[in-house]
Order: C-alpha cells, then structure tokens, then sequence
C-alpha cells in the first residue's frame, strides 16, 4: 500500500490508460453507480439545448433513486472517517509529505463538516417536487415524457438556459456534499493502490487474493490504443480476467489468443 500523500508515478500515468472496474462490495457498487451518473449530471447541466436539461434531470432522478433505498450518506460518512484515519497513520512515518498530508485530511474534513450539515433528509427538496415526481413517473413509460404528456416539463425546458440552469443548480445543491464526498472517497481508494505490470497468458489472468486483505475494488488499465476491452469476474477471494477483442457489433467477440500486458490494481 502506497502513501496517497505522495505523488504515485503509475497512478499519475494510469490516468492515460483506458480503465475497467470491478467493485467487490455492495457499498463500493453504490458508489460507482452515484460517481458515473453526477458525472453525467455535470456534464449535461452544461449543456444549453433542452435536450441536454432533459439529460440532467434524468441523471438527478436516477441519483436521487439510489440514495432512497438505503443510508448512503451514513455509509459516506464512515468511509471519510476510514480514510482519514488511513491518512492520519501515514503522517507518523518517514518521509512523508506533511504540507500535502495535511491538505488532503483538511479535505476530507472539509467534506465531512459538509455531509453532516446537509442532515439526513437533504433529499426532502426533490421528493417533494410535484414536477420532479411527475417525469420520473412517465418516466417509466418508452417516451412518456414527450410534449403531450408533460407540457409543463415541455414549457420549463423553453426557458432560457439561465433560469433552467439556475433550477438545476437549486435541486443539485442538496446532493452536491454526498456525491462530491463519493468522489473524494472513490479517488483516495484508488491511490491507494499502485497498479501492477502483469502479463495475461493467452488473454487470461487469475489470481488468489489474501484472505486477509478487504478488497474493495479491481482495476485493470490498458493502454488508450489497445484493440482489447477486459471481463473482470470474482470476488473477495479469487479475481478472474479476460482480455477479449471487439470486431464488430453483429460478431461475437473473441478472447485473445496473445499474451496481453496491462496494469491491475487491487484496492
């Protein structure tokens, strides 16, 4: 295990590299699930074509689902703790980088003082939107949320951008402390890991894992011109992955028949 306070020269290159992932554990899922979808939610609430407001509310709706089948600003929360005393146990060893030590732990204090000011019912702002509730109802319906069927969803989205904008902002403000928290949480696991050089024989790679480690996460990183895309199958105590070739959409694809060099991270 790596100190995240220090630069990481892989992890640095690793951003380079095109990445699959494999969480190992319900919470781990949950967090992946919220970090892809408030990227997307960032992206199209930039975005000025109604098209793009539709995107976002949709992603708003789909974060807002996740966070109402269990306590996941509870399981944010420990998992900052958990980090933070990870680091914390770092800042008593040698060699160790204090100033940036300690911007880290500010950080994650930072997010935590945020998390626990929000409360537990930060989700009441979107539950109670008759407007929310109604697309995510039609929602559910192939094209249900056309003109016909929402025309007050139709009028709000011929606003100028800059009111829409500012709605989004209004909604997203409440879930920004937990996913932003996500994000911190999923970025300080990941470097916490330094990725391996190994070689997949013939396109498959296992491997037995301690039994004593609590992974949370597999990450296998190619690089970005490979014309291969991995298969991670496993769990907590034997990891499994296939390097498999893409041809074309109508073929089946085939496990490479070369030896395949990649990077696998276990956190």
């Amino acid at each position: 295990m790596n100190d995240p306070a220090e630069e990481l020269p892989v992890a640095q290159e690793a951003v380079k590299f095109v990445e699959y992932e494999l969480p190992l554990t319900e919470r781990m899922r949950t967090f992946l699930r919220l970090e892809f979808l408030y990227q997307q939610v960032l992206f199209h609430a930039e975005d000025q074509a109604d098209f793009g407001s539709r995107a976002a509310i949709s992603g708003l709706l789909e974060i807002a689902t996740i966070l109402s089948r269990g306590d996941v600003r509870a399981d944010t929360l420990k998992e900052l703790e958990k980090q933070a005393d990870s680091l914390r146990r770092y800042g008593t060893q040698p060699g160790v980088d204090q100033a940036r030590l300690g911007s880290l732990l500010d950080n994650v204090e930072q997010l935590r003082t945020d998390l626990l000011n929000i409360g537990p019912h930060f989700l009441q702002t979107i539950k109670e939107s008759e407007f929310l509730n109604a697309i995510k109802h039609r929602s559910s319906i192939p094209g249900g949320t056309c003109v016909f069927d929402l025309p007050d969803y139709a009028f709000w989205l011929s606003l100028p951008f800059s009111t829409r904008g500012h709605q989004l902002e209004h909604w997203l403000s409440g879930l920004r402390p937990l996913c932003d928290a996500v994000a911190e949480v999923l970025w300080l696991i990941r470097e916490m890991s330094d990725p391996e050089e190994l070689v997949a024989i013939k396109g498959m790679y296992q491997r037995s894992a301690d039994q004593k480690e609590q992974l949370n996460l597999v990450r296998v990183l190619l690089p970005p011109d490979s014309d291969l895309y991995t298969e991670i199958s496993g769990g907590q105590h034997r990891i499994t992955v296939r390097f498999l070739r893409f041809t074309d959409v109508n073929a089946r694809p085939a496990q490479a028949s070369e030896d395949v060099t990649f990077f696998l991270g276990l956190c």
